[in-house]
């Protein structure tokens, strides 16, 4: 089986094609630059940029068919919304949203026609529920979880699975290449500090997991008789998510603020 995985230089997407890798299938890993991945241990690496129509057709002609599509691509974005530039969130939604539908819409296809194969979406707990300073961010990922349900509901009338995979804090270079306007002076910096706290009570004072806690969830998940649609990763989106289903959302806010003694 053939698994093609996006955002391979670092992080989730290089532990994921290594993970698959382990577990037999043929994996293609891409980034936009072939350098970074080029010492993988994959059946197959290659250049990949989601953002352009003209890259992923490339992708498409030079890889054919895939059974598995992992969508991993992705930068973050954070700050307030009245101050991030606007020009700077264009450039996050083309990547993780836009970039994950234009994968899609290129191999999807196949799998239709062949009646098998797996859609992977990697969103976040951020996608879930949208924290102070990361509202841009959370919109990319809240757009790739609604396009993901619907897709669910599309495609699995032909055998095609989809799995919304939502990781909460885990340990990887992520913040290098992240828009980062969080900590600027003016009037969120009170909030900013305070945040940043209420980040380290959420996490209850453990390190951060590795992203290979995110790979093996995902290979568990497209080994399982019953695989669920949303797979939140690590003990903070456990918590996110299970208490936001659990309450409408003035509930919910009223116990975060509470559990993370946010006031502001």
């Amino acid at each position: 089986m053939r698994a093609l995985v996006t955002g391979c230089s670092t992080g989730i997407g290089r532990a994921t094609a290594l993970e698959l890798t382990a577990r037999g299938w043929e994996v293609v890993a891409t980034a936009r630059r072939p350098e970074s991945i080029a010492d993988l241990a994959v059946a197959r690496t290659l250049a990949l940029d989601v953002d352009s129509d003209e890259s992923v057709a490339a992708a498409l002609a030079a890889v054919g068919p895939v059974d598995l599509l992992v969508n991993n691509a992705g930068f973050g974005i954070e700050g307030p919304v009245e101050e991030v530039p606007l020009d700077q969130v264009r450039r996050a939604m083309e990547t993780n949203f836009f970039g994950a539908a234009r994968m899609i819409q290129a191999f999807l296809p196949a799998m239709r026609e062949q009646g098998s194969g797996w859609v992977v979406n990697v969103t976040s707990v951020a996608g879930v529920v949208a924290g102070p300073l990361a509202g841009y961010y959370a919109a990319t990922k809240f757009a790739l979880e609604a396009l993901s349900e619907s897709l669910h509901l599309e495609v699995g009338h032909f055998g095609v699975k989809v799995l919304i995979v939502e990781p909460g804090g885990i340990e990887t270079e992520f913040g290098t290449n992240m828009v980062d306007l969080r900590g600027r002076p003016g009037p969120y910096k009170e909030l900013a500090d305070m945040w940043e706290g209420a980040l380290d009570t959420l996490r209850s004072g453990e390190g951060a997991p590795g992203p290979e806690a995110v790979a093996t969830a995902i290979c568990d998940a497209l080994g399982s008789d019953d695989p669920p649609l949303r797979l939140p990763v690590g003990t903070d989106a456990l918590l996110i998510t299970s208490t936001r289903e659990s309450s409408g959302y003035a509930d919910f806010e009223a116990a975060m603020r509470q559990v993370l003694q946010l006031d502001w």
